[in-house]
C-alpha cells in the first residue's frame, strides 16, 4: 500500500475532541493513496479503490497507487458510495440548487459507467450517503446552515417505501456550524457518521423506539470528514483527507487505559 503511515491519534486528537461520552475506540491511520478524485469520499473492493469526486470516480490500484480507470456518465454532485453486489453505489444530488433533487447513482464496475439507479426527486433535503444494512437502504438527507438540525435518516424497504425516519440529536448538530452530515455506515450494529470536516466519527445507535438517533459516543478518526466506507479487505474503513486530496485507511484500537 503506497504512503503507509502507521501512528496513534490518541495524543494528536484528543484535546480538539468535544466533549462527549468517553470514546472507547479510536481510528488510527494505517495507510494512503494519493488521489486528485478524493474530494467527496472513497470506497473499496478487493485490490481496488475508488475515489469520488463531485462529477466523476477514479478506480485506483490499492498496491501501487495507479489510476486504472475513470467513470462515464452524467453526475453533478456525487457524495458517499458503497460497493455492493458488484456495483459502486453512490448517493447524488443537486446541491446547492432548489428545490433539492436526490438519486442514487450507481456504477458498473466492468464498463464504468454511471447511470441513475433510483431517482427521489425532491425529498425534503439533499442525499449525501446511502448504505444498504439489514435488508433495507438507508439514505441520509442533508439540510444546511440554519436548518441543518432537520437533517433526516430514512429507512426504506427495497420497493422504497419508508419504513423509519430518525433525525440527529442536538449533541452533534452543535458540532456542524452550517453544514451537515456527510457520510454514513453501520458497524456493529450501530451507526458511524461524518460531518464535513471534522477529524472524528460520530457513533450512534438506532433507538427501539422514538424518531431521535442516541448519541453513543464521538471517536477520533483520521478522516477530515466527507464520506466513509467499510474496506472489505482490512475489515477497517476508509475516507479521504479532501485537502490533501488522499484516500485514507484505518482501523479501530482501543486506547491503552481501557484495554
Amino acid at each position: 500500500m503506497p504512503s503507509v503511515r502507521v501512528f496513534s491519534l490518541i495524543c494528536v486528537l484528543s484535546s480538539a475532541l468535544p466533549c462527549a461520552a468517553a470514546a472507547e475506540t479510536v481510528w488510527r491511520e494505517t495507510g494512503s493513496l494519493a488521489a486528485d478524485e478524493a474530494h467527496q469520499a472513497a470506497a473499496a473492493e478487493g485490490e481496488h479503490v475508488y475515489a469520488i469526486t463531485n462529477d466523476r470516480v477514479a478506480r485506483y490500484d490499492r498496491r501501487s497507487g495507479e489510476r486504472l480507470a475513470i467513470s462515464c456518465g452524467e453526475a453533478q454532485h456525487l457524495n458517499s458510495g458503497f460497493v455492493w453486489q458488484g456495483r459502486l453505489y453512490c448517493a447524488h444530488s443537486n446541491y446547492p440548487h432548489t428545490p433539492e433533487l436526490s438519486q442514487i447513482k450507481v456504477l458498473d464496475l466492468a464498463t464504468m459507467r454511471l447511470t441513475t439507479f433510483h431517482d427521489f426527486g425532491d425529498f425534503g433535503g439533499s442525499l449525501t450517503w446511502v448504505v444498504r444494512h439489514d435488508g433495507a437502504w438507508w439514505c441520509n438527507f442533508a439540510r444546511y446552515d440554519e436548518s441543518n438540525s432537520q437533517t433526516f435518516l430514512v429507512r426504506f424497504a427495497d420497493a422504497w417505501q419508508p419504513t423509519g425516519r430518525w433525525s440527529y440529536p442536538p449533541s452533534v448538530v452543535k458540532h456542524l456550524g452550517k453544514r451537515s452530515i456527510s457520510g454514513g455506515v453501520f458497524r456493529d450494529g450501530e451507526l458511524l457518521a461524518t460531518d464535513h470536516d471534522h477529524r472524528w466519527l460520530y457513533r450512534l445507535r438506532v433507538p427501539p423506539e422514538g424518531q431521535v438517533l442516541e448519541l453513543v459516543a464521538i471517536e477520533p478518526a483520521p478522516f477530515a470528514g466527507q464520506g466513509i466506507a467499510h474496506d472489505p479487505k482490512t475489515g477497517g474503513l476508509l475516507g479521504i483527507d479532501r485537502a490533501q486530496r488522499r484516500v485514507v485507511f484505518a482501523e479501530p484500537s482501543v486506547p491503552s487505559a481501557r484495554k
